[in-house]
């Protein structure tokens, strides 16, 4: 994009983009706010915004206050990020796998995979299931992934609505191997995927299976099982 792009960031609507994007979700109060703007005039740009298939706003209650709309990108607003990042990365991947092997792209994420899990294990401790599928999805936010998740008859539903490896998984799938490993060591030993963003779904979906546990009444403690990749998946 170079100089347009630049050009595009630097208006209402860029510079709105780009903070959903950060921020994963706002109310036209939130964003007038932070850029010091009027609510209406944000509030214009995100109906256009919403008109145009870049935006989707839902009814949402935040405390004792009435409801109000929250905002999320969609997909198609990810056209006007620059992809120069995607772009070093696979460079940078390609190489690798070209000079290492397979293995050695293994052994990077595997190595990613392993220290983000001691993070959350340190963090998580001696808690139940549903406090660590909770201190997971706060992880995954850090991380820029807008994600949520819900109880179900037999563990926990977890989906990621964004990805931020999303252009680069296509071509190195082992980026995947990392959030499949961080919730087999800290949350629990079996989860199966259901949906795929890389796939071409509307999200990367995950089934928690967590018997008892399932209710929030048990705590457990989980151990590393780096030995044996124990996550099953229908997509990858």
């Amino acid at each position: 994009m170079g100089m347009q792009s630049d050009r595009f960031f630097d208006s209402a609507r860029g510079k709105i983009i780009v903070a959903l994007r950060r921020l994963g979700a706002a109310t036209a109060f939130d964003l007038a706010r932070e850029f010091g703007l009027s609510t209406n005039a944000v509030r214009q740009q995100l109906i256009m915004m919403e008109r145009d298939g870049l935006a989707t706003g839902s009814h949402v209650r935040r405390g004792k206050t009435k409801p109000t709309v929250e905002y999320k990108l969609t997909r198609a607003a990810e056209k006007y990020f620059p992809q120069l990042y995607d772009r070093m990365l696979n460079a940078v991947l390609r190489e690798v796998r070209a000079t290492g092997g397979d293995a050695a792209i293994e052994a990077i994420f595997t190595s990613m995979a392993r220290r983000q899990a001691e993070g959350l294990r340190a963090r998580a401790g001696e808690r139940t299931v549903a406090e660590r599928v909770a201190a997971l999805t706060d992880l995954l936010r850090q991380t820029g992934v807008e994600v949520s998740f819900e109880k179900t008859s037999t563990g926990f539903r977890i989906h990621e609505h964004s990805c931020p490896y999303a252009l680069t998984v296509a071509e190195h799938p082992e980026i995947c191997k990392v959030i499949h490993t961080i919730m087999q060591d800290t949350v629990a030993p079996e989860v199966r995927q259901t949906e795929s963003l890389a796939r071409g779904g509307n999200e990367c979906r995950f089934e928690i299976t967590a018997s008892g546990e399932a209710q929030g009444e048990t705590p457990v403690a989980r151990k590393p099982q780096h030995a044996r990749f124990r996550v099953v998946s229908r997509l990858r």
